[in-house]
């Protein structure tokens, strides 16, 4: 089916007030659910064939996430849809006023293929729930995940309600020729300007999931094992390719050493010797995305890893110490199992360095000072920050997920992604009985009594 086609019968079907009734988005989220429940498997197997993802991690990153966020929303849809009283102004007296939410209408979603299913359904469930009608269009680089999802989507709603359409960039641009009523993208900052300027021309909101890179600060007093293991974890999961991920440390001089030596520890640790027999160890998606990497460690001082082979895109866990932020890895986010490791002799020399890039998505700090904690993170802005952890600021669905500035515009997760996709409109129902005659002309040449009445109000 075209895209001009596809457009219209969603348009057609939105129309029909159907997707507003309460019931049939409870009822589509329900039957969804339990496809995705009967796919379990599917879903794993085609995670792998795209990233080399380890059960386990497809698991607990992407089927767990898309599985919670759907029993968030089928659980509380009914109450979130309610027009929500709001407190009334005296100068409207009597009235009662509201918040009536309801869909924006078309949704078209481009989403990446780092996560390809959760970043896919996490945000498609939540467009759902509130009512809108959704095209989604998964990553090219992704095409076992990508196959699947249309499959899914087929299997669960009417192609009117919610469709999937594959293909490449091209296709991607053909979208956009088209006036939605809502885009969210997840990817890069250069295809999320492409994104929003499209956008612009029909004033469409977005939400854009983009990237940056994300720091992460190692001082003197942060515990040297458990700081390794839990950059390890977070930098090397899904082969580092998650737009969260520690994108380069800043490690108190002090201590770089011994972090040095704990982080080669727990990479041995968690991957083994050869991390490319690993189970545990994924793999870069495709060849453009695998040579970029290549390219960038080459002439570099490394600590460990480098190792790759371009006939599996088995890409090693890599760390290297650069000085200054003229390396290579330090011009943009890396994406990949590559982490940069610069030291610091004095905290004022941190500001020059992260104010070097542009606001990150994710920011992380490893400390015992609360104090140091505190300044961190009120001095700088960021997606997403956590104290003496990474990555871990996506597991709660009461926080919004999103950036700001270069790494994104707008929020989603639990009832934020509702909300996202809501728009709510202010109403309010006047009283008969009575009808206050101050606003009516003929206007008084005195009215001193009612400047204090309104200042006083």
């Amino acid at each position: 089916m075209k895209i001009q086609e596809i457009h219209k019968n969603q348009r057609t079907f939105f129309k029909t007030q159907q997707t507003k009734n309460v019931l049939y988005r409870k009822d589509s989220l329900k039957r969804f659910q339990r496809v995705l429940k009967q796919e379990e498997k599917s879903i794993s197997t085609a995670l792998f064939e795209d990233l080399g993802k380890p059960e386990f991690e497809a698991y607990l990153t992407e089927y767990f996430v898309v599985m919670a966020e759907l029993k968030t929303m089928i659980k509380n849809l009914e109450r979130w849809s309610q027009p929500k009283r709001i407190k009334s102004s005296p100068l409207n007296f009597p009235s009662k006023d509201y918040l009536l939410p309801e869909p924006y209408g078309l949704c078209l979603q481009i989403s990446p293929w780092n996560y390809p299913f959760q970043l896919s359904f996490a945000t498609l469930v939540g467009a759902v729930a509130a009512g809108n009608t959704v095209v989604l269009k998964p990553s090219e680089h992704a095409p076992k995940t990508a196959t699947l999802l249309a499959e899914l989507i087929a299997k669960t709603f009417d192609p009117q309600h919610v469709t999937v359409v594959n293909g490449d960039a091209s296709v991607a641009k053909e979208l956009l020729d088209h006036r939605w009523d809502h885009i969210i993208f997840t990817g890069s900052t250069h295809v999320g300007k492409i994104i929003a300027k499209a956008a612009a021309d029909h004033l469409t909101p977005t939400i854009l999931e983009l990237g940056g890179k994300n720091p992460c600060i190692v001082d003197a007093t942060a515990p040297i094992q458990l700081t390794a293991k839990r950059i390890v974890w977070g930098k090397y999961v899904n082969c580092g390719q998650t737009c969260i991920a520690p994108d380069y440390l800043l490690v108190d001089e002090s201590i770089k050493a011994p972090l040095l030596k704990a982080l080669v520890e727990e990479i041995k640790n968690a991957y083994g010797e050869d991390a490319s027999t690993a189970h545990s160890y994924g793999r870069i998606a495709h060849q453009r995305h695998f040579d970029r990497l290549v390219e960038l460690i080459k002439g570099s001082d490394l600590v460990y890893g480098g190792d790759s082979d371009d006939k599996t895109l088995y890409f090693g866990p890599t760390l290297l110490e650069v000085d200054n932020t003229q390396h290579p890895t330090m011009a943009e986010e890396i994406f990949g199992p590559i982490l940069p490791v610069l030291s610091y002799s004095n905290e004022s020399e941190l500001n020059p360095i992260i104010d070097t890039y542009e606001r990150p998505l994710g920011f992380y700090v490893f400390s015992k000072r609360k104090k140091f904690i505190k300044n961190i993170f009120h001095r700088y802005s960021y997606g997403g920050g956590v104290a003496n952890d990474t990555v871990i600021q996506f597991a709660n669905d009461k926080l919004p997920f999103g950036g700001v500035g270069y790494s994104g515009l707008g929020a989603y997760h639990g009832k934020h992604s509702f909300d996202a996709f809501t728009h709510f409109k202010p109403f309010i129902k006047r009283g008969t009985w009575i009808d206050p005659f101050v606003r009516y002309a003929p206007y008084p040449s005195s009215f001193d009594w009612l400047k204090k009445l309104l200042n006083f109000i």
